[in-house]
């Protein structure tokens, strides 16, 4: 019986986190500075800010106006000065166009009006916490990532609102599924307690779908998008495209009370007196996500449909790809049903744009570019332009209107890889070319190149050629395989390291700098502690039982479980009054809610509000059973059977082949 309660704390995932957490303790963070800019990319980087338009500074002028309050060193600066080293001045390891973005998100950050009742604190997060004054108090549009920047930025705007500042946050709305919009939910809950949450049609599933059943995978890869381990300085990190970067805490959750738009594409609510319009755009920027307009403001709130940048239709973390076509055409809906009266532009991330004008000349931009990245890929395609060579292909097909705007540029997504989304999201990854039907696995792959090259002393003596030409792209693929299959070459390595490192430099897109730079970083150091982990346990205990059961499924080693053979068991949650039947069969965790008990092995009651103390470290099942709180009966072993099938996974899993020691 005490193994089987040993099992049981492990089925009920208690060791997930920890385990991460253990993982990551396993790696040193070492100072790490990389090399200097080459001239190749010295003289790659002038040849792009030839092309650009510094004359344009309305993005400045937007960011600036309407300052209330700064922030001071006490408040919430952090994340600003973190960014000191940013100057007028473009270094040569820049790329001059994201320079000029990472100089915009450095304007002051603080509390800001947009207009009258609308104030967003910018600056302590990734994205902007926006508050709405209706009749009792306020209402929070997006609460940031995690709960203690949440906390800390309302704190400030509470404090230093011209009037109202004493009044309760009334009600708190997410406008899509991603963590940087809800992972402040506890901070501001905490504060107000009564407050009522909103969210877009969907979320809690996408949430869990896109922060949770991939969590292991993403988190790593995030640390590579973000720049997670690498430091602020000209060689590392300058910029995370929407915002400056992230803020270090906990990622929390609470679900909402309502969701909008369950009943179709548009709804119209009174929120504490005020109405607002909602319109579904899930499936855009996000699998579940939203925008609104204030009728009585002539104010339209566009989520993260824009802003002043392009954004990802593929997010190289990896998510589910987005359509770029629907994206296009719910931004054209927003000018068409709001065009005529809107005043005030915001969203998520970036400062307002104000002015009919100015905000419908923003949105047909916006509209048209993501139109284009969708309807140039699918013509190339029909064409017969491949996955790998679309990329390149689409960068011709840009009209100057629309390359020499700023706010299309690609610093979260760019025409590269969002073309390649388009192309998967349609045709898949397959070009239809045979030689890329069944290649063999990496390894294999990479060793039978090496020999085709003449082994690897001959392919890093005319990498070192290429190198000394500038030809980073392709030094960079001949000796990813050259290190992938001799990764104890020592030479191949740095020389693999160096080239990635310019191809950083070289970068518009903030991910791809971050990314090249921490494959950099990788293959010199070792694999660095700091990788965010997005199924915190507060996202986790949000879960339905049939979702976390489909969690606890793809932890399962489906050559151990077979060994066990059929394992039925019923999970009865009294106080939901729910039962779930779940079977371990043929290697494989299933489940299903049912009207009844199922005949079966054992049955486990426990309640659902118990269910979540265990996620969230309050209690343990072994506890719950000890207290009588929770019950257990039938066969004993059955439970034991499927927790020891479960494994958990690597957190710091290889990317780049990782230094020999």
């Amino acid at each position: 019986m005490k193994q089987t309660l040993l099992t049981l704390s492990i089925l009920s995932v208690f060791s997930f986190n920890a385990a991460a957490a253990q993982h990551e303790h396993d790696h040193i963070t070492i100072h790490y500075h990389g090399k200097d800019a080459t001239q190749h990319t010295i003289a790659h980087n002038k040849a792009v800010a030839d092309t650009l338009n510094f004359d344009d500074t309305r993005a400045f002028e937007q960011s600036s106006k309407n300052l209330v309050a700064k922030f001071d060193k006490a408040t919430a600066d952090i994340l600003r000065a973190e960014f000191a080293f940013i100057s007028d001045n473009t270094p040569d390891s820049v790329n001059p166009s994201l320079y000029r973005q990472a100089q915009l998100n450095m304007v002051p950050n603080g509390l800001y009006k947009v207009s009258d009742g609308i104030y967003q604190v910018r600056g302590t997060d990734l994205s902007n916490l926006t508050l709405i004054r209706s009749d009792n108090g306020w209402i929070a549009y997006d609460v940031l990532l995690t709960k203690e920047a949440a906390k800390a930025s309302l704190q400030f705007a509470l404090k230093n609102l011209p009037k109202d500042g004493d009044l309760p946050v009334i009600a708190m709305i997410y406008s899509h599924s991603h963590a940087d919009h809800f992972g402040g939910a506890r901070g501001i809950q905490e504060m107000f307690p009564n407050v009522k949450v909103y969210g877009s049609d969907n979320i809690t599933k996408e949430i869990v779908d896109e922060n949770v059943l991939a969590g292991n995978a993403m988190s790593r890869r995030a640390a590579y998008q973000y720049g997670a381990t690498l430091g602020k300085h000209d060689h590392g990190i300058v910029d995370a495209a929407l915002g400056k970067g992230l803020s270090k805490g906990e990622i929390t959750y609470v679900a909402p009370d309502y969701t909008l738009n369950g009943e179709g594409k548009w709804e119209t609510l009174t929120i504490d007196g005020l109405e607002m319009v909602f319109m579904d755009a899930s499936g855009t920027e996000a699998e579940s996500e939203m925008i609104t307009y204030i009728p009585s403001k002539k104010a339209l709130w566009t989520g993260e449909l824009t802003y002043q940048g392009m954004h990802n239709i593929y997010t190289l973390r990896g998510a589910k790809v987005r359509d770029a076509l629907k994206w296009s055409k719910d931004i054209n809906e927003m000018i068409n049903a709001f065009g005529d009266d809107v005043e005030v532009l915001f969203a998520s991330h970036s400062a307002p744009v104000w002015g009919n004008q100015d905000i419908n000349e923003f949105l047909r931009l916006q509209r048209d570019n993501y139109g284009l990245v969708h309807n140039q890929t699918l013509r190339l395609a029909n064409d017969g332009v491949g996955i790998q060579d679309i990329g390149d292909a689409i960068q011709d097909t840009i009209p100057e209107s629309i390359y020499k705007t700023w706010h299309t540029n690609g610093y979260h997504g760019t025409y590269s890889h969002n073309a390649k989304a388009v192309y998967n999201k349609y045709l898949g990854y397959f070009d239809m070319n045979p030689a890329n039907l069944n290649p063999l696995p990496t390894k294999l792959e990479s060793a039978k190149f090496v020999e085709y090259m003449g082994g690897a002393d001959a392919a890093v003596k005319r990498a070192q050629n290429d190198y000394a030409q500038g030809e980073y792209r392709f030094v960079a693929t001949a000796l990813n395989k050259v290190v992938t299959a001799y990764p104890e070459n020592d030479k191949a390595r740095q020389l693999l390291a160096d080239t990635y490192e310019q191809l950083g430099y070289q970068s518009e897109g903030a991910g791809w700098r971050n990314i090249y730079l921490t494959g950099a970083q990788e293959l010199r150091v070792g694999i660095q502690a700091g990788a965010p982990k997005t199924a915190s346990a507060d996202v986790i205990s949000e879960m339905d039982m049939p979702t976390l059961f489909d969690f606890l499924a793809v932890k399962i080693d489906s050559q151990v479980a077979a060994k066990h053979g059929l394992v039925k068991m019923n999970i009865i949650t009294p106080d939901t009054k729910d039962i779930l039947y779940i079977e371990l069969s043929n290697g494989n965790l299933s489940n299903v809610v049912v009207d009844k008990e199922q005949q079966a092995d054992a049955n486990l009651m426990v309640n659902k509000a118990d269910v979540n103390r265990i996620l969230l470290g309050q209690t343990t099942l072994k506890a719950l059973l000890a207290s009588g709180e929770a019950k257990l009966t039938g066969d004993k072993d059955a439970f034991g059977k499927i927790a020891s099938s479960m494994v958990e996974s690597n957190p710091a899993f290889e990317i780049v082949p990782t230094p020999v020691k």
